[in-house]
């Protein structure tokens, strides 16, 4: 097996959705997601690979998803599922607290916000591709929520676009262990290059500060 090794001049941090909606209490989708991310220290194990990344000066980018407006879907001729319910539940809502960036997740300088995503993928109708390969990424590490809707459509996205993946499995979760193993089990390994857990991933990124 080949040790997981990062070159912080190609690798960037992606992080999907760090809302206080899905990883706050008090959050409107956090009840759905609790049992799984409590199980698998999500939160504390995205904010462990974020500080490691900011140590090893890995550049950041975050993958957010729209937060709704009031008039969002109303003329819209088709709506997908998961729009929809976004709509019904006024997910992220701007200008709420459910729709700010979790405390400790909030980007500091130089951190790279991608325009927000109105379905899964970070990648769809937004300005993401850009801004990594304006910064010459090529190797992508992510986290965040949800597994087997925003980072596995993400995830899918990058490696059609040529991006090397490393999924951190402990640092999302999803809204059943079901939902966790058919993203991470099932159709990630198809796609990303590394499906790892926290503590290699901050190893292989340690290494990269001492490169």
């Amino acid at each position: 097996m080949t040790q997981l090794s990062f070159d912080r001049n190609n690798t960037g941090l992606l992080v999907v959705d760090p809302y206080n909606d899905f990883i706050s209490e008090g959050g409107k989708i956090w009840p759905r997601i609790k049992e799984v991310a409590e199980a698998n220290n999500c939160v504390p194990h995205m904010l462990q690979v974020l500080n490691a990344a900011r140590e090893a000066k890995l550049r950041v980018f975050y993958a957010m998803h729209h937060r709704y407006r009031a008039g969002d879907y109303e003329n819209w001729k088709f709506i997908a599922p998961i729009q929809r319910a976004a709509w019904h539940r006024k997910s992220f809502e701007f200008g709420t607290w459910g729709g700010e960036f979790r405390a400790e997740f909030v980007p500091q300088p130089g951190e790279v916000v991608a325009s927000e995503h109105w379905c899964s993928s970070g990648f769809a109708n937004t300005d993401l591709d850009l801004e990594l390969k304006r910064h010459g990424i090529q190797r992508l590490i992510v986290i965040g929520l949800v597994a087997h809707t925003c980072i596995e459509a993400t995830v899918r996205y990058a490696a059609e676009l040529g991006y090397d993946v490393t999924v951190v499995k402990d640092a999302v979760a999803d809204y059943s262990p079901e939902m966790m193993h058919a993203a991470l089990e099932v159709n990630l390994p198809s796609y990303a290059s590394a499906i790892v857990e926290t503590t290699e991933a901050i190893e292989a990124i340690a290494l990269t500060q001492a490169a």
